[in-house]
């Protein structure tokens, strides 16, 4: 018997997080800028806490030291805190650097 689950394709959702607290700029196309913190971080994706009121599927601009500006979208969203997920993977070399220069929590 043969599983069908696809081991090929991770599962973002278990990519090692960070914990962070970094101010950061979003933008969206509706709002436009907007202050946000993330909290915590992995190559896949982000939390954000944030006052603009977002829903799922919405795409945010966030902008990160190394990686850039990187598109993301609303995965979750409760009580101003929101889970995204990176349009693109962050490469490895580059988290790695990004994460150093981001104070991370302890």
């Amino acid at each position: 018997m043969t599983s069908a689950i696809n081991h090929a394709t991770p599962d973002p959702r278990r990519a090692t997080r960070f914990p962070v607290d970094f101010d950061t700029i979003c933008e969206t196309r509706k709002d436009g800028e907007f202050a946000g913190k993330i909290t915590n971080i992995s190559a896949h994706g982000c939390q954000l806490v944030h006052e603009v009121p977002l829903e799922k599927g919405d795409r945010v601009v966030v902008r990160l030291p190394i990686a850039g500006r990187i598109e993301a979208f609303l995965v979750w969203s409760h009580n101003g805190r929101s889970g995204f997920e990176f349009e693109r993977v962050i490469r490895e070399a580059d988290f790695a650097v990004m994460v150093d220069k981001i104070v991370t929590v302890e």
